[in-house]
């Protein structure tokens, strides 16, 4: 018994010293927010606060201090979050990841977003690149000086910032990672890999019936796609081998594996934004509200900062005025992307155009290495790329291009059994991967905008993605703009984008861009006519728009709602447009109550159910049992109807970043007789009930007053890559029960084919900000975890409940400091 009690104490002992090195550790790695620090490269002291509602305030002698400084802020707060995001753009993961995730690290190597980077720097003004050098400098510098010390994820994958070759950031790092928001938010790709894939099982009227067209459209193109594809033989041949069961992946290989299976869907990415002109507020100046919608991450894909200046002279002759501004930054970029300055504000929605475009590209069978284009065969362009991966031994992988660009068949898996791979590869055409994009240095110049007309000047080099601007300046002016650019198509291009087109046919090619001056757009005169304009990824373009701009626009349920909030009020004040941020009315639960209610379900609770449905108004709140039932109703009913035609393994590639809400919904309304089979449609609605009822009870009891939609729906913020990694993920992840769903103005994404949590909310408002134009210091802002990106920092979830119960935090330029630091040079 002597030799136990030893051995319990030694246990302890053990578990009280590692646990002191641990708590050490984390103290010694939590950033220095008071005192005094050197950052080489500072041409003078710079001055770094943070106020009450923790935002950072940083004030430099010129312009690159103010920069470099920011760098240094990034490295402090988001060193981890800068790490992760140079190795997925590199595809460097799989070195500190190990073999999970090489597939995204293939991916990323074959879009080449570094190589593009390199190219379009270059390009860029010599302000812009000093810029970008200095912001470089202070990431890098913060490491070398020993100022900032790793955190915990640094220590457990057993790995430094900038990896081997030590370099944590540079300029095309910044570049790159505005590649990859344009990646995050820039095309349609995705959507024409879901109708090459479901042209293989459906006829061309029941494609269009599956992913129709926006409401009171055609489809954008009246080719027949699936006749199409089988006359050129595009897919691959059919055999009768039974297909083996694979062991599930683990979590981190199944992340890789959805990312990249996923990556250039469009639907659910979207934001609101909306300015209210002077003669509709209260105030008699603009209002102005703006929530992106991305997918939640911890820390937060958003760092807010008050960045300030004087004039002064940057390379090249760049004469600029004072900086000041504040609002949301990127780390890895050194200017406020949203927010204002003292004289004008601006926010963005993703306007959703197309900008991709794949191609078949046809094979000569006789000659390896050859494609097909219109003046004959042509080798590809090839270059070689190696990835370490931790635990074996290196990857060679040989990149190929053709005259569109990657070949993404060769590292998407989902083509391996889809498309005849002897005949065909699939390559990518994508507006961001040109040398001209200038999107930077038009950030870059926003930050010293004070009216709408120079904010405007300042986004005409904006590229990719193409974004949907409000703006308003404390003079009255508003105004809207969606900038970026935007491809011609040709009249005879009759596929128009929507799917893959034939490679080798130039009526496919992509003839230009579009001027900037005939982007959709509309004047101050324009919006005081209509007292409002909201944008939330609807179809934008005005009646009789002379361009085709795309055709997978978001359905128009948010943007509805909003406007129904800003007509029921002839006057607005920053408090209005906060309650129009939160407000969780799904218009998309209302088309469908009819016909739920309409059931004759079996289920034991069905009577109780119903009950609490035909009470229900369609405000998806927290602690609702009937939006509980709903959506997992109109779950179930989706895979009623569709999983019998397009196969389980299909429907599940397919679903869940897409809802396929509008295919339901059409379906119901035609009594669909292919889609609902025999036994029909109320069967399928009645059926859908009693398996949703069954699936509550299973997890919550039988007890329908304990049932609450946000049990099942928490807003998840999930680490890189530790969300995906059992009881790491519990101090990674930050989760908070929150409201709404698919079409509440205050979002609320689920991924339904998520295996583990279904209905958790993975894509929302990523922040909220209200800008008054009359008293711009009583402007507003919050978002989903907290300025620290340190886990074990309460600072890195200090705004999750003020997020999920829809307060907000002040967001001035003029405000009084809780913490001071100096840095000197």
């Amino acid at each position: 018994m002597k030799w136990i009690g030893r051995l319990v104490l030694l246990l302890l002992a053990s578990v009280l010293v590692a646990g002191g090195v641990l708590a050490v550790h984390l103290l010694r790695s939590m950033p220095q927010l008071d005192g005094q620090l050197k950052l080489a490269g500072l041409s003078g002291h710079v001055t770094i606060t943070r106020d009450a509602a923790d935002v950072t305030h940083i004030e430099g002698a010129n312009a690159l201090d103010t920069w470099r400084a920011l760098g240094f802020v990034h490295a402090q707060e988001r060193g981890w979050q800068l790490e992760f995001n140079r190795r997925l753009m590199r595809g460097e993961l799989s070195e500190i990841l190990g073999a999970a995730t090489l597939d995204t690290d293939k991916l990323m190597r074959t879009l080449g977003i570094i190589g593009m980077a390199q190219k379009q720097l270059k390009g860029l003004s010599p302000a812009t690149q000093a810029a970008l050098q200095a912001y470089s400098e202070g990431i890098q510098n913060a490491w070398q000086s020993g100022a900032v010390r790793p955190s915990l994820e640094f220590k457990i994958l057993g790995t430094v910032a900038g990896g081997l070759k030590g370099q944590a950031w540079s300029p095309e790092d910044s570049l790159g990672w505005a590649l990859m928001m344009a990646l995050d938010l820039g095309g349609n790709w995705g959507q024409e890999f879901a109708r090459l894939s479901a042209s293989q099982v459906l006829n061309h009227e029941q494609l269009w019936q599956l992913m129709p067209p926006y409401p009171g459209e055609k489809p954008a193109t009246a080719v027949d796609l699936p006749a199409l594809y089988a006359e050129l033989g595009v897919y691959a041949p059919k055999t009768n081998t039974a297909s083996v069961s694979e062991p599930a992946p683990k979590a981190l290989a199944q992340w890789s594996a959805d990312w990249v299976r996923d990556v250039g869907i469009l639907e659910g990415k979207g934001s609101n934004n909306w300015v209210v002109p002077g003669s509709r507020t209260v105030s008699g100046k603009p209002l102005l509200a703006n929530d992106p919608h991305l997918a939640l991450s911890s820390p937060a894909i958003w760092y807010f900062a008050h960045l300030k200046a004087p004039a002064g002279q940057l390379p090249g002759g760049h004469h600029h005025p004072a900086l000041n501004v504040i609002g949301a930054t990127l780390p890895g970029l050194p200017f406020v992307v949203l927010g204002r300055t003292q004289g004008v504000a601006w926010g963005f929605t993703n306007t959703g155009p197309d900008v991709q475009d794949l191609y078949l590209e046809q094979l000569d069978v006789s000659k390896p290495g050859q494609y097909r284009t219109p003046t004959g065969w042509a080798s590809f362009e090839e270059r070689a790329e190696t990835i370490r991966v931790k635990g074996q031994g290196d990857v060679a992988v040989t990149v190929r291009n053709t005259r569109h660009g990657p070949v993404i068949s060769d590292v998407q898996p989902q083509y391996a059994q889809l498309i005849n791979k002897q005949r065909y590869v699939v390559s990518l055409r994508w507006s961001a991967l040109t040398e001209d994009n200038k999107t930077v240095e038009s950030g870059m110049l926003t930050n010293w905008a004070q009216t709408v007309p120079e904010l405007q000047k300042a986004f005409t080099d904006n590229h990719a993605p193409m974004q949907s601007v409000v703006m308003a300046d404390t003079l009255g002016d508003v105004a809207f703009q969606a900038v970026g650019k935007l491809p011609v198509r040709s009249q005879q291009n009759d596929i128009r984008g929507v799917a893959p087109a034939p490679g080798w046919l130039a009526q496919y090619d992509w003839n230009g861009w579009l001027p900037a001056n005939e982007n959709p757009a509309l004047s101050r005169d324009a919006i005081e006519a209509k007292g409002w304009h909201a944008t939330a990824n609807q179809n934008i373009l005005p009646p009789g728009y002379a361009h085709f701009v795309g055709s997978d626009w978001t359905t128009p349920e948010r943007f509805e709602r909003i406007e129904q909030l800003l007509v029921a009020s002839p006057q607005h004040s920053r408090e209005s447009l906060q309650a129009i941020q939160n407000d969780v009315m799904s218009l998309g639960a209302k088309a469908l109550l009819p016909v739920v209610l309409s059931a004759k379900p079996q289920h034991p609770l069905s009577d109780q159910a119903l009950q609490l449905l035909r009470a229900f108004d369609g405000q998806m709140k927290a602690d609702s049992a009937a939006a509980l039932v709903f959506n997992v109703w109109a779950d179930e009913l989706t895979r009623g109807l569709l999983v019998q035609h397009l196969g389980a393994e299909r429907f599940q590639s397919l679903y869940g970043k897409r809802h396929f809400r509008a295919a339901v919904e059409g379906i119901l309304k035609r009594s669909d007789a292919f889609w609902c089979g025999a036994a029909g449609c109320p069967t399928q609605v009645s059926a859908a009930l009693d398996r949703a009822l069954t699936r509550i009870a299973t997890q919550q009891g039988k007890d329908m007053r304990t049932w609450r939609w946000g049990a099942w729906h928490p807003a998840i913020s999930s680490h890189k890559p530790f969300g995906k990694v059992p009881f790491l993920n519990t101090w990674f992840d930050v989760r908070t029960e929150s409201a709404g769903d698919l079409f509440t103005v205050n979002v609320g994404q689920y991924w339904a084919n998520d295996l583990k949590e279904p209905f958790a909310n993975r894509h929302a408002a990523s922040m909220r900000a209200v800008y008054d134009l009359a008293e711009p210091e009583q402007s507003v802002f919050i978002y989903q975890t907290g300025q620290s990106g340190h886990a074990f920092d309460t600072r890195s979830r200090s705004m999750a409940s003020a997020w999920s119960s829809g307060q907000y935090r002040p967001l001035q330029q003029i405000s009084a400091p809780v913490h001071r630091l100096l840095l000197s040079p």
